[in-house]
């Protein structure tokens, strides 16, 4: 369909082939998008990138800590100097809690993992939204994109602090988008996924017990991660131009339903 025909853009967190950044690098490419690829040294040492940006006509990788706006500066400049000008898009698929990571239960969290998983999960979409601007690097009527899930308007007792974490990136979104939004009409949104078999993802406890009851929750049943990769891409083209400061829940209507029959039906006594 060449939705993003002429167009380039930025994937921050592609891992390996399960991640949701992977797959939307995937579907961009095929819908005719220039890329650059990026994720912070440690994650591309454990990851498959290569490989993905030679499957992308060899995009270039340009390694990046989120964290670090010097980092950040490199790396619009770098992808500037590539595209030969500006960049359409960005996808922000950033997450980490060490809190998660080191099995710390939410009421005894160590405040300095809490301090980095705020600051890698979230602050870093502000880093990167504030870089992009000084550097007048985002096209006029760009679209960033950050990955989120619905633990941040509802309590998922194991979600941990992350759930602090996409709190505030989802303020982050309509904040920033604002501001983005009446300087060179950037529109920012946030993607609400349902819970997707991803490395960050499978690190949560009871993690597969949740997507059960998730697809026994949903209407539509659980998107997957090719599928949020697709919306992805409808949030990067000019048909969703006028979309932003929204959270949008891709997950199949269980955002939106309060019990299904399914469920019920697991109480009704013999």
């Amino acid at each position: 369909m060449n939705l993003l025909n002429g167009k380039n853009g930025i994937i921050f967190g592609a891992l390996n082939d399960m991640s949701i950044a992977w797959k939307t690098a995937e579907q961009a490419h095929a819908q005719g998008a220039g890329l650059v690829l990026t994720n912070a040294p440690v994650a591309m040492r454990m990851g498959a990138i290569q490989e993905l940006a030679a499957a992308c006509d060899n995009a270039p990788v340009i390694p990046a800590d989120a964290t670090s706006t010097e980092d950040l500066e490199a790396l619009f400049q770098g992808a500037m100097d590539h595209f030969g000008g500006k960049v359409d898009f960005v996808l922000h698929s950033i997450g980490m809690s060490p809190n998660v990571r080191k099995g710390r239960h939410y009421t005894d969290l160590k405040y300095p993992w809490l301090q980095q998983t705020l600051d890698v999960s979230a602050i870093s979409l502000h880093k990167t939204l504030q870089t992009a601007m000084k550097l007048d690097a985002l096209s006029e009527w760009g679209s960033v994109v950050a990955l989120t899930y619905i633990a941040a308007q509802r309590t998922f007792p194991d979600y941990n602090d992350m759930a602090d974490a996409k709190s505030l990136l989802e303020s982050i979104t309509r904040s920033f988008g604002y501001h983005y939004g009446v300087a060179n009409k950037v529109r920012v949104n946030s993607i609400s996924q349902s819970p997707t078999m991803t490395t960050a993802g499978s690190g949560v406890k009871g993690f597969d017990e949740f997507m059960s009851y998730s697809e026994s929750m949903s209407p539509l049943g659980n998107a997957t991660g090719e599928a949020c990769a697709e919306y992805c891409v409808a949030m990067f083209s000019d048909l969703t131009r006028y979309v932003t400061m929204q959270n949008l829940f891709h997950d199949g209507g269980f955002s939106s339903t309060g019990v299904s029959t399914e469920v019920i039906s697991k109480f009704v006594k013999d």
